[in-house]
């Protein structure tokens, strides 16, 4: 079994134990979406740590998104909830980079690869991808692809 989803699991039971509601409801939405991710397609499979990191990442972009909705809708109640979930998430994501970072690992590939404008978005975007790793989410990533090569 994959070591990230028995670490969700234990720290299930902690907050259960604890009685601490937000990190229950959210562990269990987080297990739920991995469980259901495990049965879909023609059979049933156990998900690598990777395939959990996935869902998790998934999972903490679904509740970014409804904390700006709601808070765009001025339900600022609803919006704060969503924060805190997304925040206990992003204890089991690696570390995010920053953008000087992101910047140095663009600049880098577009000089490995020799690219010369928007046309080579694309190429650069493949390699920085695999070279971030999930450590930035792709609009940050296209947004310094764009800024560097336009």
């Amino acid at each position: 079994m994959a070591d990230l989803k028995n670490r969700l699991r234990e720290d299930l039971t902690t907050a259960m134990k604890a009685r601490d509601e937000l990190r229950t409801a959210t562990l269990r939405m987080v297990l739920t979406a991995v469980t259901a991710e495990e049965v879909s397609g023609k059979e049933s499979r156990e998900l690598s740590d990777d395939e959990v990191l996935g869902v998790l990442r998934r999972e903490a972009k679904k509740r970014r998104e409804a904390a700006e909705a709601f808070a765009g809708a001025n339900r600022t109640e609803q919006a704060a909830r969503e924060e805190a979930e997304g925040a206990v998430l992003a204890d089991y994501l690696p570390a995010q980079l920053g953008d000087a970072d992101l910047a140095a690992i663009v600049a880098d590939v577009v000089t490995r690869t020799g690219a010369s404008g928007m046309k080579d978005m694309g190429k650069v975007m493949g390699a920085v991808q695999g070279a971030v790793a999930g450590r930035a989410e792709g609009g940050r990533v296209a947004a310094e692809v764009r800024r560097q090569l336009g």
